[in-house]
């Protein structure tokens, strides 16, 4: 089968389309027929090496963790899908992914894909929904009534988060740059803040929210300016850089990692099959074309890495500085045809 690989860490060229095995369903395993893949920042940390200490992969390494497909093969033990199921999945990141024509998939990591929409787009939803799912009901306990702050609602995992919030009955303000806005006043959000314009904590000096809720790329400075909108006994919750340990005024701080959870997944599911959860595709791709999407975020990555320099003045640090210029050389590798700028939704790759 085609798959898109890579034999070592490095920048976005390393990342090479080419044949490989296709896999075989193992004991609590289904092999999917990949119909769409969807790409997700996270791929491209891993294959930069910026998370070989928790997420160490094997080489050559399939990347991709979001999958949507059909089941050809049932392994033994495997019980409640058979092939022909339309399923979707949050993959484990050290196994070999879904940017392939197939991927093995553990069975108690599947739901079952949505009935409404094409089944490729359906691909954008595990990894974003639920990092929003748990940022929000499991880390910040939000409940209805509640305020919650959504720094960085224009990418994928904060449209699921205005989105959930909404319907959960919080009373949800959001930044959003002109780009995201109004896909994100279309969620049920209460109040947008354009960062580009005015700096978060500088639009609502003064305001408290129960919850804020970080999934944007943040300086140490900035880490404190949004704790700081936090209200007494309230949560910060940071999908990106972590808030103090200690941040006093009874104030909760959570740096969220993503599980998969196949009942959280099947309640999205369930929403999207409703209508109350929309899934935004941006762009649909072939997969011959996954390094140059990686090479497209060369440049967010090299800032998160800079970010790491701030936070560490170690060798840790000076490794982050070389890295991230490193990155930023794979700007010239971009081809002219994916450089849109910023895209409102995710993008899915077609096998």
């Amino acid at each position: 089968m085609k798959a898109v690989r890579y034999h070592s860490y490095g920048r976005s060229d390393v990342l090479v389309h080419e044949e490989s095995d296709r896999p075989v369903a193992e004991q609590g395993q289904v092999v999917v027929q990949v119909a769409g893949t969807a790409f997700n920042p996270t791929d491209a940390a891993i294959r930069a090496g910026l998370l070989q200490d928790v997420i160490p992969v094997a080489f050559p390494h399939i990347p991709n963790t979001d999958v949507a497909g059909v089941v050809t093969e049932v392994g033994e033990g495997v019980t409640g899908w058979r092939v022909g199921d339309a399923v979707i999945a949050f993959l484990p990141a050290t196994a070999p992914g879904a940017a392939a024509e197939y991927v093995a998939a553990p069975a108690g990591a599947l739901a079952t894909a949505p009935r409404t929409g094409e089944l490729a787009d359906a691909a954008a939803l595990p990894l974003p929904g639920l990092t929003a799912w748990q940022s929000l009901f499991e880390h910040a306990d939000l409940e209805r009534g509640q305020s919650i702050l959504i720094n960085g609602a224009g990418g994928a995992v904060g449209g699921y988060a205005v989105q959930l919030a909404a319907q959960a009955g919080a009373v949800v303000t959001a930044t959003a740059s002109a780009r995201s806005r109004d896909r994100i006043r279309s969620y049920g959000v209460n109040r947008i803040v354009d960062h580009t314009a005015t700096p978060p904590h500088q639009a609502m000096s003064g305001q408290r929210f129960d919850v804020v809720l970080n999934l944007a790329p943040t300086s140490p400075d900035e880490i404190g300016q949004l704790l700081d909108l936090v209200a007494d006994g309230g949560a910060f919750v940071s999908i990106t850089t972590p808030g103090l340990e200690d941040a006093g005024r009874g104030v909760r701080t959570v740096q969220a990692f993503v599980r998969s959870d196949n009942a959280q997944l099947a309640e999205l599911v369930a929403r999207v099959d409703e209508g109350t959860l929309a899934i935004e595709v941006a762009e649909r791709l072939p997969l011959v074309d996954l390094a140059a999407v990686h090479a497209r975020y060369a440049v967010q990555l090299a800032e998160m890495v800079e970010l790491v320099a701030l936070i560490d003045d170690g060798a840790r640090g000076a490794r982050a500085v070389a890295m991230a210029e490193r990155l930023r050389a794979d700007l010239a590798t971009i081809d002219p045809r994916l450089t849109a700028g910023p895209l409102a939704g995710k993008t899915v790759m077609i096998p």
